[in-house]
């Protein structure tokens, strides 16, 4: 989990070697400052690339990408977070969150270290459900950040636009930050060369991927090896090796354990 400090090091990585790579393709000039575009529920990721600005790699805006659980969009240009709303089960699930736990570092960063009125907020939270930070500090978020959201129809708008214009397969999470970082160019004017941040393979999301490319739904109970190679099909590309040599694996799990039997099962298999 992006709560994990072992996570978000090697995530700061990843920023510098993208940046390399756009320089080493001719995309951009080493030095010029470039936008980010990241979809994310937790705020891990974008957080990584907020470390990656401050150690001095030349980025822009940090485009902060929601679906329908929007929370972060309007925590991040009104300064008020909120999450007494309902909550959607959305086509992007790793972004179907209304706690993001890494808020509360970037907030110690922007307010120079004030630990004091961070966990006066976090305390609103925890038990108003709710807390609004001060003009200063929504400045700050202002000044580094941008936002915006897509929901489910929207997202697979996308993904079959992207692979028709740009043969390109996105998975849902991925075709929320596409769809965000476009609404944000049209937007604000911002031409500055957009690195979109992909954090998925499709082919982990078959059945809301293959909707979108086929543009009708997939029947229920489909065989879920099937959807992998009849999107393989559809979109002329290869799915991970790893997913499709699962089909030929043997299942070596077979139990199934109910909610309130979990304790009572993992002391049986510790052997207490």
């Amino acid at each position: 989990n992006s709560i994990n400090w072992g996570r978000l090091a090697p995530q700061v990585a990843y920023y510098f070697s993208a940046y390399a790579d756009l320089v080493k393709q001719g995309a951009i000039q080493a030095g010029d400052v470039i936008n980010v575009v990241v979809p994310t529920g937790n705020f891990g990721n974008i957080l990584a690339a907020y470390y990656a600005r401050e150690m001095g790699l030349p980025l822009g805006k940090l485009i902060c990408a929601s679906n329908q659980n929007d929370v972060l969009t309007e925590f991040l240009t009104t300064g008020v977070y909120d999450r007494q709303r309902p909550f959607f089960q959305t086509l992007s699930p790793s972004m179907d969150i209304l706690l993001s736990s890494n808020l509360e570092r970037l907030l110690y960063h922007l307010t120079k270290g004030d630990a004091l009125k961070v966990a006066g907020w976090m305390d609103s939270l925890a038990q108003n459900g709710r807390y609004q930070v001060d003009e200063e500090t929504l400045a700050a978020l202002r000044d580094i950040f941008a936002a915006g959201c897509a929901g489910d129809d929207a997202t697979k708008a996308v993904i079959s636009r992207v692979l028709r214009e740009e043969h390109y397969l996105l998975d849902p999470h991925t075709a929320v930050a596409w769809n965000v970082a476009q609404a944000y160019k049209a937007q604000s004017g911002d031409e500055r060369y957009s690195l979109i941040v992909s954090t998925a393979s499709p082919y982990k999301f078959c059945r809301p991927v293959l909707e979108a490319v086929t543009e009708a739904p997939v029947p229920e109970g489909a065989d879920e090896f099937a959807l992998i190679r009849q999107l393989a099909d559809k979109t002329a590309t290869n799915a991970p090796v790893a997913l499709t040599r699962l089909e030929r694996e043997t299942v070596k799990h077979q139990k199934l354990v109910q909610k309130d039997g979990l304790e009572q099962a993992v002391c049986e298999w510790l052997g207490v």
